[in-house]
C-alpha cells in the first residue's frame, strides 16, 4: 500500500523573512503593515535624513557663492577708495610739481608743470611761460617743495571732479642768499581727464603754517 505524500512543513523564504521582519513572533506581515514600512521610508529613515542634509548644504553653498559675487561685483565702496588714493596721490605730485623749479633746468620744470594741469591753469602757465623763464634765469633760484600731508576734500566720480587739500614745504635758494623756507596749505581742484587726474585749480589756503611748524610726515 502506497504512503500519501508527506506534507511540505518547510515555511517559504519569503515567509520567513516576513516573520523576522514583524519581530520573530512567526506571523506573516500584513498589508497594513507593509504599508505602514513604506510609509516610514518616505517620512525619515537615516538614509533621507544625510541625503536632506547634504542637499541642504550644497543650497547653502550656491548661496553663498551667489551673494559673494554679487558683492564682490557691485562693491562701489571698494572702487570709491581707489579713486580716493589715486586723487589724493595725483594731488600731491601735481602740487609739488608746480613748487620745484629749478633755473638750470627751466625747460623740464615748466614741461611739468603743464603736464600736471590742465584747463584754464595751463592756460594760464603756457601764456605766461616765456615771461616767467625770463625771471627764473636771472635770479637764478632754485626751489623745491616737500609734501607734508594731504586729504581729498571732495569727489564727485560722476563728474570727474575732485579737490584736495596739501600742506607742502617750500625752500628757495638764490645765489649769496640763506635759503628761504616757507610752509604753506594749498587747495587743489582736480579734473579726470583721459591721461588721469590733473589740477585745473590751485590757490593757497589762508592758513598759518610758518618755517617752524613740525613736519607732519615725521
Amino acid at each position: 500500500m502506497s504512503k500519501a505524500p508527506e506534507a511540505d512543513t518547510a515555511a517559504p523564504d519569503a515567509d520567513k523573512e516576513a516573520a523576522r521582519t514583524e519581530g520573530g513572533n512567526g506571523k506573516a506581515a500584513t498589508p497594513r503593515a507593509k504599508r505602514g514600512r513604506v510609509r516610514r521610508l518616505a517620512d525619515g529613515g537615516p538614509l533621507r535624513t544625510v541625503a536632506l542634509a547634504l542637499a541642504f548644504a550644497a543650497l547653502c553653498s550656491a548661496v553663498w557663492a551667489g551673494l559673494s559675487w554679487y558683492g564682490a561685483a557691485h562693491d562701489d565702496t571698494l572702487e570709491y577708495a581707489a579713486t580716493r588714493d589715486e586723487v589724493r596721490s595725483a594731488g600731491e605730485q601735481a602740487v609739488q610739481n608746480l613748487n620745484t623749479l629749478d633755473h638750470r633746468k627751466v625747460d623740464a620744470g615748466l614741461d611739468s608743470w603743464e603736464e600736471s594741469t590742465t584747463g584754464e591753469l595751463r592756460g594760464q602757465l603756457k601764456k605766461g611761460r616765456k615771461e616767467f623763464e625770463k625771471q627764473i634765469r636771472a635770479a637764478k633760484t632754485v626751489t623745491s617743495a616737500r609734501i607734508l600731508s594731504s586729504a581729498v576734500a571732495e569727489l564727485d566720480e560722476r563728474a570727474g571732479r575732485a579737490g584736495v587739500l596739501v600742506a607742502v614745504r617750500t625752500t628757495v635758494k638764490a645765489p649769496k642768499e640763506k635759503p628761504a623756507t616757507k610752509q604753506t596749505r594749498m587747495r587743489g581742484e582736480l579734473t579726470r581727464t583721459e591721461d588721469g587726474w590733473k589740477l585745473s585749480a590751485l590757490a593757497q589756503v589762508p592758513v598759518g603754517y610758518s618755517a617752524t611748524a613740525p613736519d607732519e610726515r615725521g
